[in-house]
């Protein structure tokens, strides 16, 4: 079977778990895959097909069916409208806004051309994204591909669009060939949830709020990884780990509420998750995602490897980048009907943490200072109490995530929303002076504090805050020196388009924005620059990034042998 007709097969599928019950279809040739799955699928009784030539018409009718569908005391289904590329997509514009003002769900979908042939003067080829204006939401496909995975991904993207209390427009662009062939497999298996449930079963938001919410998928061997999120959500799923005897594996910015809400907080559990492999014991039957987790590949390798994955929402959206999620709800808490807590389960983590800790310690004691690992344990720990301090992206953040430990009595934040680099001085200062902290403490990495170096510069006029800006300074993008591209087969290219290393007088900028700066070189220095003092400062702490993938190695093989 040739991607094409796989992912429009399973895009079908998938509408149909989804309530679709009435597709109108126009012809085109664009649009085959999409055509050829319609008709089987009508033929098996599973959605009800309608034909006509105009796309005009053949989208109010659409409407109409959704109008009918909609008509009575409650829902019986939504009604989707199908066509080829370039200005049959235009033709739809009218309903698809008559849809939007009326407040009537209508799905869209619209063949595309693959990206290739954009802007390159081929038949019927325009950009269709957004084509219907910033009224109407637009989901794009990836383009179908021979690949592992399709199938979660394809059935993952429609389900995060589903159900639809608007018009939504899916673009699916297709590669040829464009019709089915019966002498090729796909190499996995391209079946939905059993049941014919939708690939994501999303309860609606409000669900979770009912006090003694039965909760009969999570098992004793569950496990609550918390993410980037509000207090609230945290604090409440926490809460219900403490009651039903669940680890928490939290990452910075939400580890805070993770504590004070009484849960076991695996202070070491990304250490333990980027062994690569978790032994036996540890190994859940379910995990619970609360807000958005994107530091660790661990946590990422936790969620594949899961059987029930269950996301805990704080709105319409949800985080599941791997399309994995097999439930989805409002927030949970400690009213839900959790199973017996099982002892030994939470025994065996907590061992694993205290064994990881140690060899963390290990580590780290034996590596000579400084290192952006050694920089981010010592600052967590030096940090007076009723501190804020804000992580900036790339290497800050999951260095301490990695050994930097909870502590309920510090505000850890940072701009996860997106995680880029820019904007993170002024970030901090706002975050600082926008609350109400004895302290304020920034750890960046040299290029982000570069990236906005001008927000340094203030007003003489202008409240400052009380921030402290730690640099770890290793001349370029050690970030880079961990992920593939910093393998020694890359070595050739690396230095120069991913290490980019710059030469910056960072003492030399402070002096021209008038800012304190102080250049560390041990421990004992450090420490010292760490003592809270007012207005605003820099502490700059260089580090060798060329030992970086090395020092990472080494942490994981240790916690590894240490598990």
């Amino acid at each position: 079977m040739n991607p094409s007709t796989a992912q429009a097969r399973v895009v079908v599928d998938e509408l149909v778990r989804n309530q679709v019950r009435h597709v109108v279809l126009c012809p085109g040739s664009r649009n085959a895959p999409l055509a050829f799955a319609l008709h089987d699928a009508a033929v098996a009784g599973r959605l009800q097909l309608h034909v006509r030539i105009d796309e005009r018409s053949a989208a109010f009718f659409a409407l109409g069916l959704s109008k009918g569908l909609g008509s009575g005391a409650r829902r019986h289904g939504y009604a989707a409208v199908v066509c080829t590329s370039g200005t049959a997509v235009a033709n739809l514009h009218p309903a698809v806004l008559e849809a939007q003002h009326g407040g009537e769900p209508l799905v869209v979908l619209t063949a595309d051309r693959p990206p290739e042939l954009v802007g390159s003067g081929a038949n019927q080829t325009t950009t269709q994204h957004g084509v219907f204006g910033s009224l109407v939401t637009t989901v794009d496909f990836p383009v179908a591909e021979r690949r592992a995975g399709q199938n979660g991904v394809w059935r993952g993207v429609l389900c995060r669009s589903m159900p639809v209390d608007r018009p939504v427009h899916l673009n699916l662009p297709f590669r040829e060939p464009l019709v089915p062939e019966s002498d090729l497999d796909w190499p996995e298996s391209l079946e939905g949830r059993p049941g014919g449930a939708a690939w994501t079963s999303a309860t609606p938001l409000a669900l979770a709020r009912d006090t003694g919410e039965e909760a009969g998928h999570l098992t004793a061997r569950t496990v609550v990884v918390v993410g980037e999120t509000r207090w609230q959500p945290a604090y409440s799923a926490a809460e219900l780990a403490a009651k039903a005897g669940w680890p928490v594996i939290a990452e910075p910015l939400g580890g805070a509420p993770a504590t004070a809400a009484g849960a076991t907080v695996i202070n070491a559990g990304s250490a333990v998750l980027s062994t690569g492999s978790l032994p036996r014991r540890l190994r859940p039957d379910s995990v619970v995602v609360v807000g958005r987790p994107t530091l660790s590949r661990g946590v990422q390798r936790l969620l594949r490897e899961t059987p029930v994955v269950h996301v805990a929402a704080d709105g319409p959206e949800w985080t599941d980048p791997q399309y994995l999620a097999s439930h989805v709800s409002g927030p949970l808490h400690a009213g839900v009907t959790a199973p017996h807590a099982d002892p030994g389960w939470l025994a065996e983590w907590q061992a694993a943490d205290s064994a990881a800790r140690a060899a963390v310690d290990r580590v780290l004691s034996a590596q000579p200072w400084p290192s952006g690992l050694r920089v981010a344990r010592e600052l967590v720990e030096a940090l007076p109490a009723n501190s804020a301090l804000f992580l900036g992206s790339s290497n800050p953040v999951r260095d301490v995530d990695l050994v930097g430990g909870h502590r309920e009595d510090v505000r850890v934040f940072g701009n996860r929303g997106l995680a880029g680099i820019d904007g993170t001085v002024s970030s901090a200062l706002g975050t600082v002076l926008g609350g109400e902290f004895g302290a304020g403490y920034a750890l960046l990495g040299d290029l982000t504090f570069l990236h906005d170096v001008n927000g340094l510069l203030i007003g003489p006029h202008e409240q400052r805050a009380n921030l402290t800006v730690v640099v770890v300074n290793d001349d370029g993008g050690g970030i880079f020196s961990l992920l593939e591209q910093g393998s020694t087969e890359h070595a050739g290219s690396f230095e120069r388009v991913f290490g980019t290393p710059h030469g910056a007088d960072l003492a030399a900028l402070c002096a021209g924005y008038h800012v304190p700066h102080t250049a560390v070189t041990d421990l004992a220095g450090f420490r010292a620059a760490l003592v809270p003092a007012p207005g605003l400062r820099v502490v700059e702490v260089r580090t060798d990034r060329a030992l970086l993938r090395d020092l990472h190695a080494r942490l994981r093989a240790e916690v590894a042998a240490a598990l």
